[in-house]
């Protein structure tokens, strides 16, 4: 306390009061001129307590940080308050009519101060009626310096208002002084200023403000809550009425103007004003608070100082990924809704009655003294309940985004079907299971080990020891082949039986780190061998970085969202470059990997990105599905844009069917949509390449000869894949042909007792180079 520089004022100031004290008693005349100079002498002493002029002279230039583009599209602004800054010529002159005539009617006459209304406060509020007395200029003083000037009625706070007045109107003049009060005044429910008013209480503009309209919101300066028209229309219209009586007192109204329109009603047409959320609010969101950072270390406002902050998103993929997500979850809400009815929310559910018990309806009944089963069945009986989480529970999410490979700059970020109902960000903070879309680590760090790609394993039912006394059975969709099959027909088909017996060859701990060098880098990896099939939880962001690393040769490179900083006038404050690249994988395996990806759209799981949508480029991709189609992924790789898109429920008890909830059906089409839409607009070159070299066709091993049973039970390619079953389509031309496969995948969990199965016993896991399960000549239904 001895260090604050108003204690030694006040002490200061107690000093010279004590010697005045001393000198009045000794000549008592002399006290008339004295208490002038000690009034004069406490300004003085507060003068340095209230806003400079300078500072006073910033506010009408207050400008948010807006968050742009890459080419130049407003994405965010990051207001202080719900705003729309009007000039006063775009005010209704009713409205500035009302407020002089109520609020400040001598104020062209005065300096911010009325001596007059002063001394007439100070008289009234002795005689026990408590008045005001400030000024428009005074109440913009508070308005804009609510924490310097204080709002305690206190001799204090008056004067540093009256000071603060004083320096307003040095600064400004009377017509930007009503300007900047009309705009800053809150008016509730979140609208700031005469504009925001107009739309929030009458759903129209500040210049179509009529004299009833401007009156009922002039009223409210004198409390807004007490004044609400919405919550107190009786008080609002009194006040109202009160407004328009002063405008007419002052000749702004006639008589006969006044009579009729006090006998109106309010006429109130309440909107409650949401802030423009913009098309990348999860993003914006994010770097909010990352700019709030640089500012505090920068020495700027977020909220005054004008910031133009140039992020990497392209404003024309950012609008694809948006109508891409928002297109096929509706589509995919349909099944959703009819899959998650009122029929199947049925007390005989485990999933319906844990979901029960985490509501808030059954939580009070428990509260209330009910048990366990009348709490249920109160809530299966509260018809509205129910439909309430219903709707939240089967509510499907999706989460979107792209990146460059070759600098990491993000170019869209979709975080939820929307931000209203979800501002959970499904991009950055949901971490969910990535099921096979995480299998190309694998095969990336046994690439790497010098394992080729074109080496075989058997696809037959496998059982690893995990020692004690632990066996691990992962299995696929569908019956295995029984013959063998190369790494990239594995990788292709996605055969959960192929990649576990490769993950038990290369090690869990080196896949692992492969993973987190590549860009699995926030999330918890279990060194395990079940992480092959995508177990442990990772976020979006991290896998398409992941991604990333693969088609920029293994090397990883952080996402980039900020290239630069300028201030208002577009003078470069700071400029970002990308992060230096890090190897993760080296390239040979890299570009073999991504070659083999290949296979994954050409002909794999994943080939309704061609057929379907219609991609011909040269790309590269994975699907991914975990257990029970909880989580549905597709994630694409273009020589320029690497994307990736999750789908599922937020609470993962809920889950998908096999119609449509594989990845293949679920998080492809948000993919194939957006990359149908980029290609249409040239967004992106349909005609580059991956710099990954195509291998040359492995000698196909000797064809063996299928049966019209497996024909017809579809055993051709492979039977099952760790994405679903594959079928046969017959074409009278060329013969058996295979259609695409489709998405489900098995469990990473033991198989049932009662599958007696011959099973590999786990010893060499390799077999000799070639062997290719596929005959060359055989036509795919998804090859274009």
């Amino acid at each position: 306390m001895k260090n604050n520089p108003l204690s030694r004022s006040w002490a200061a100031l107690a000093a010279v009061a004590g010697r005045a004290a001393l000198a009045v008693r000794r000549h008592p005349w002399i006290s008339l001129a004295l208490l002038p100079a000690l009034v004069l002498l406490y300004v003085l002493l507060l003068i340095p307590f209230t806003p400079s002029i300078g500072d006073i002279r910033k506010a009408r230039d207050e400008r948010p940080a807006v968050l742009l583009s890459a080419d130049g599209k407003v994405l965010a602004e990051f207001r202080r308050a719900n705003r729309e800054w009007v000039p006063l010529a775009k005010v209704s002159p009713h409205v500035v009519a009302a407020l002089i005539s109520t609020e400040d009617h001598r104020f062209y006459d005065h300096h911010g101060i009325d001596p007059k209304r002063t001394v007439a406060a100070v008289f009234r509020s002795v005689s026990g009626d408590l008045q005001g007395g400030s000024t428009i200029t005074q109440q913009l003083a508070r308005n804009l310096y609510p924490e310097e000037i204080g709002r305690a009625r206190s001799l204090n706070r008056k004067a540093k208002e009256a000071i603060t007045a004083l320096k307003i109107e040095a600064a400004y003049s009377k017509d930007e002084i009503l300007e900047t009060y009309l705009n800053t005044v809150p008016f509730l429910y979140n609208a700031t200023g005469i504009e925001m008013a107009a739309r929030t209480y009458f759903d129209t503009s500040a210049a179509t403000l009529d004299p009833l309209q401007s009156a009922t919101l002039v009223g409210m300066l004198k409390g807004t809550s007490y004044y609400n028209p919405v919550t107190n229309p009786q008080r609002a219209t009194e006040r109202r009425n009160t407004v328009l009586a002063q405008m007419a007192k002052r000749d702004h109204l006639q008589p006969e103007q006044l009579a009729a329109l006090q006998k109106q009603p309010l006429k109130v047409d309440f909107e409650r004003q949401t802030e423009a959320v913009g098309p990348a609010p999860h993003l914006a969101r994010q770097l909010r608070r990352w700019l709030i950072d640089w500012t505090d270390r920068n020495g700027y406002d977020i909220g005054t100082d004008g910031l133009q902050v140039r992020t990497t998103i392209d404003s024309k993929l950012q609008d694809f990924a948006n109508r891409a997500v928002q297109r096929q979850t509706d589509q995919l809400q349909k099944s959703a809704t009819a899959m998650w009815g009122p029929r199947a929310w049925t007390a005989n559910k485990p999933v319906v009655q844990a979901v029960l018990r985490d509501s808030a309806p059954y939580k009070a009944a428990r509260e209330a003294g009910a048990d366990d089963a009348a709490a249920i069945k109160q809530v299966l009986a509260d018809a509205d309940a129910m439909q309430a989480l219903r709707e939240d529970k089967s509510r499907l999410q999706a989460g979107f985004m792209a990146l460059d490979p070759r600098n990491g700059q993000v170019r869209a970020w979709v975080g939820s079907r929307g931000f209203e109902e979800d501002q959970f960000d499904h991009v950055a903070q949901a971490r969910r299971q990535p099921g096979s879309t995480f299998k190309p680590f694998v095969y990336g760090t046994a690439f790497a080990q010098g394992i080729g790609p074109n080496e075989t394993l058997m696809d037959s039912p496998v059982e690893i020891d995990l020692g004690g006394g632990q066996i691990w059975r992962p299995s696929d969709g569908g019956e295995p082949s029984y013959q063998p099959m190369t790494l990239r027909d594995g990788l292709a088909y996605s055969k959960n039986t192929i990649t576990a017996q490769l993950m038990a060859r290369v090690g869990a701990a080196n896949v692992a780190q492969t993973a987190r060098a590549m860009g699995v880098r926030q999330s918890k990896l279990d060194e395990v061998l079940s992480l092959a099939l995508g177990t442990s939880p990772v976020t979006l962001k991290e896998m398409v970085a992941s991604y990333g690393s693969i088609a920029n040769g293994g090397n990883y490179i952080e996402p980039m969202l900020v290239d630069r900083i300028e201030d208002r006038n577009g003078q470069v404050l700071e400029q970002f470059q990308p992060a230096v690249p890090e190897p993760a994988l080296a390239q040979a395996a890299a570009q073999t990997l991504l070659d083999a990806m290949r296979g994954v759209v050409d002909q794999g799981t994943g080939g309704a990105i061609r057929s379907r949508w219609g991609v011909r480029g040269d790309v590269a991709g994975k699907t991914g599905t975990t257990q029970d189609n909880t989580d549905g992924w597709f994630m694409l790789i273009h020589p320029t844009l690497v994307m990736g898109a999750w789908v599922g429920f937020n609470d993962s008890r809920i889950t998908m069917a096999d119609s449509w909830g594989q990845g293949a059906r679920s998080a492809l089409p948000i993919v194939g949509d957006f990359m149908q839409a980029s290609l249409r607009a040239k967004a992106l070159d349909g005609d580059a390449v991956l710099d990954a070299p195509r291998a040359p066709p492995a000698v196909p091993a000797e064809p063996v000869p299928l049966t019209p049973e497996q024909i017809g039970n579809g055993a051709w390619p492979p039977a099952g894949t760790g994405e679903g079953p594959m079928g046969v389509a017959a074409d009278p031309q060329m013969g058996s042909r295979p259609v695409a496969p489709v998405e489900v995948n098995a469990a990473p969990a033991e198989q049932s007792p009662r599958d007696q199965s011959p099973r590999q016993n786990i010893g060499p896991l390799l077999g000799p180079e070639p062997a290719v399960v596929v005959p060359s000549n055989a036509p795919r239904e998804n090859e274009f």
